[in-house]
């Protein structure tokens, strides 16, 4: 089979590799139907996870058919599956209380990190029972990869970390992917505000579309703008969407005294957390790796029309035009791209 390879910190290939097979009890092998590009893949082929060694596989979501499963799994060959980002092994501690993305059990955030991913056109999801969802009938694969990651990570770890309230003031800072999809699931709480910064005027532009109701780009100052919008007390939150440390530390300037900061951005730099000037505000700062306890809440909703995961995809491609789709997507501000997806066809 076809998978996308990770050859070290700028080097990838889509290439020939051996098809994956049954393992373990509880594994399924699963035909890959549609997958996407997620900015983490991104800061893994700049070199930001060093735990990603050469020559994995990448990619941790997907819409897929089954086509084998281990002794211990209710799945059958023919169902059809989402493939969460977060894999679960649903024995230990940490899964017990619902707190997948930690799993001292071989599971938490490993396709595409520590066991070859999504980006193929098979894939072995281990904890196959607590670590997929059946899809649907009548859901298209769009609308639902998109609930594989960026819409529980923006919720769970953005918005509900957050503590967003309504009547708050929320800013969310990177209007990307993830910070849509956080615009997107803040909105679900009736905030009074959402202010959407970013440098890009097409991911303003976006935010718009997904909710905001006010963009500041390059040209502004949001810390003004932000106290001038909130009779200078600042954000209730700000959810940092990025990944660098410029913005995190906007963010801690953004929020008001009391208030919460979400961090949901990968960073691969140290950050400085500035003490010195926001010991005496009774600052939240939250950080995370989003669980995907909520899928099957959002999975609700999405199948009740309450949520349109499919208008985050702006590209499409054949599956084996993977290079292409990495470059388009790697270049956001040329290409205007937000998530694209890669289907069979």
């Amino acid at each position: 089979m076809k998978a996308l390879v990770y050859r070290g910190p700028g080097r990838r290939s889509w290439q020939e590799v051996p098809e994956p097979g049954i393992q373990a009890p509880t594994d399924a092998v699963v035909r890959v139907d549609a997958v996407t590009i997620c900015g983490t893949d991104l800061h893994i082929l700049k070199g930001d996870v060093p735990a990603v060694e050469p020559g994995r596989i990448l990619g941790h979501e997907a819409v897929g058919t089954v086509t084998e499963v281990g002794a211990g799994v209710a799945l059958k060959p023919g169902d059809r599956v989402l493939v969460s980002c977060v894999s679960a092994c649903g024995r230990c501690r940490y899964c017990r209380t619902g707190s997948y993305g930690q799993c001292l059990g071989g599971g938490g955030w490993i396709l595409g990190h520590h066991i070859d991913g999504t980006q193929a056109e098979f894939v072995r999801v281990p904890f196959a029972d607590t670590s997929t969802h059946l899809v649907p009938e009548g859901i298209g694969d769009e609308a639902v990869l998109m609930l594989a990651d960026i819409l529980p990570t923006s919720y769970e770890v953005g918005v509900l970390n957050g503590r967003v309230a309504p009547g708050d003031t929320v800013v969310v800072v990177g209007a990307g992917p993830i910070g849509l999809a956080a615009i997107t699931t803040a909105r679900l709480y009736s905030p009074s505000r959402i202010i959407a910064v970013d440098l890009a005027e097409a991911r303003l532009e976006a935010a718009t579309r997904f909710g905001a109701d006010v963009v500041i780009g390059a040209g502004g100052d949001p810390a003004e703008e932000v106290a001038e919008l909130t009779g200078g007390l600042g954000a209730d939150v700000a959810i940092e969407a990025v990944g660098v440390p410029e913005t995190f530390e906007l963010c801690a300037r953004l929020v008001r005294p009391g208030g919460h900061v979400a961090n949901v951005g990968v960073h691969g730099r140290p950050v400085t957390l500035h003490l010195e000037e926001l010991w005496a505000r009774d600052l939240t700062f939250t950080t995370g790796l989003v669980d995907t306890y909520s899928t099957p809440t959002l999975l609700s909703m999405l199948e009740a029309g309450l949520l349109d995961g499919g208008r985050f995809v702006t590209h499409r491609f054949a599956l084996h035009d993977m290079e292409k789709a990495y470059e388009v997507f790697s270049h956001p501000q040329e290409t205007g791209a937000l998530k694209v997806v890669l289907t069979r066809g």
